[in-house]
């Protein structure tokens, strides 16, 4: 017997032994359990994540997960993915066995979230966490199939519509920022390189490079805990140049000669999200612009490249995409009126191609012009 009570506490305590994923022997005790059967619920579910076994609780196989993505995520990823299991998919599925989820259960679970009025993005992105969690049951713990993938998806990748400035909605904006020379220049560099807020306010002239006209991206900002983090781009392909137009370098020259005893090491705008954030619905409030998200001033830049031509890989190159699809996926909405002009640059081909077939000699059918046959030499 494992599970004992305490005379004096009156309380349930157990102590057992288990083999770690090292194949060391340890003893485990933990107290303080009102119930007997809650001790056993501990041990049993204990010696089964110990054990790597399906017979665990979900509750269970989330610290497992979790314990495995915190060394292979960075901070703001994992603090993203934590809030979103503490919140929006334990407070359903803790206690419930891993082996006893459905599809009908993680069915009924997408009903009730898909009745709160979430964004469907953010719909995608719970059940995206819900189908990884068992994903990762599958390959590492031999669950026999994925229950959130048979139960379906729920929400979509991409918002139905996407918020953006055109041109002139930006230089309404940026006129309002007059006598700002920091929140002006904030933005134009945002706006004019599609560049992310993480990556603006990581930015540093040692950063700036005017040799080659533009900017090097090299870290991320954010806060994490109440402590600045400086880390890693979001992806490998984040970490780039972006080409600059001659007026924005000029704009941050002037800027870094404006600031006192500046180290081109420090950070050039050194604030945070929430005073872009602030800056932005100031300036929208004082101008009338309609207000739009700071990520969206990056779309902005994407849909006035779209706009312009540019290619979709020198578009995904400038972004940071990893994939030339996820430019065109984002994007897509704004592609149908090209392809509309690209079906009239083939019209305009065709009809070019037949007036010069029409305005070129006529062939000759005249026997007589005819080389003759020669003799077959037998």
């Amino acid at each position: 017997m494992s599970v004992y009570k305490n005379p004096k506490t009156g309380k349930w305590y157990c102590i057992f032994r288990v083999t770690d994923w090292t194949g060391k022997r340890k003893q485990i005790k933990k107290a303080g359990f009102s119930r007997r059967a809650d001790a056993l619920e501990y041990e049993r579910n204990y010696t089964a994540k110990e054990a790597g076994s399906l017979d665990m609780t979900f509750g269970a196989l989330a610290d497992l997960y979790m314990a495995d993505a915190k060394a292979r995520l960075r901070p703001t990823t994992y603090e993203n993915k934590t809030w979103i299991m503490e919140k929006k998919i334990l407070p359903y599925f803790r206690d419930q066995y891993v082996a006893d989820i459905t599809p009908a259960k993680i069915r009924k679970w997408q009903t009730e979230l898909m009745g709160k009025g979430y964004a469907p993005t953010y719909l995608k992105t719970i059940n995206n966490q819900m189908t990884a969690i068992f994903n990762y049951a599958v390959r590492y713990y031999g669950l026999a199939s994925n229950p959130a993938i048979a139960a379906g998806s729920m929400g979509k990748r991409d918002a139905e519509e996407m918020d953006f400035w055109t041109l002139d909605e930006f230089d309404r904006f940026i006129a309002g920022m007059a006598g700002d020379p920091t929140a002006s220049t904030a933005f134009n560099v945002l706006f004019w390189t599609g560049m992310r807020e993480g990556e603006l306010l990581a930015l540093t002239m040692n950063d700036v490079d005017f040799d080659r006209g533009g900017v090097h991206i090299r870290r991320s900002y954010t806060r994490l805990g109440g402590d600045d983090l400086i880390q890693e781009p979001k992806t490998p392909k984040s970490r780039r140049f972006i080409p600059c137009p001659a007026f924005l370098m000029d704009m941050l020259r002037d800027y870094a000669a404006r600031l006192y005893e500046y180290d081109p090491a420090e950070r050039l705008f050194p604030f945070t999200k929430s005073w872009i954030n602030d800056q932005l619905k100031r300036g929208c409030a004082r101008t009338g612009v309609k207000q739009i998200r700071v990520h969206d001033i990056r779309h902005s830049h994407a849909s006035m490249l779209v706009d312009s031509g540019a290619d979709p890989l020198l578009i995904a190159d400038r972004l940071g995409h990893e994939k030339v699809t996820t430019t065109l996926g984002t994007y897509s909405h704004l592609y149908p009126d090209k392809g509309r002009a690209l079906a009239g640059t083939l019209d305009a081909i065709k009809s070019r191609h037949d007036q010069e077939r029409a305005a070129a000699p006529a062939a000759h059918d005249d026997d007589d012009d005819d080389p003759p046959t020669p003799e077959p030499d037998f």
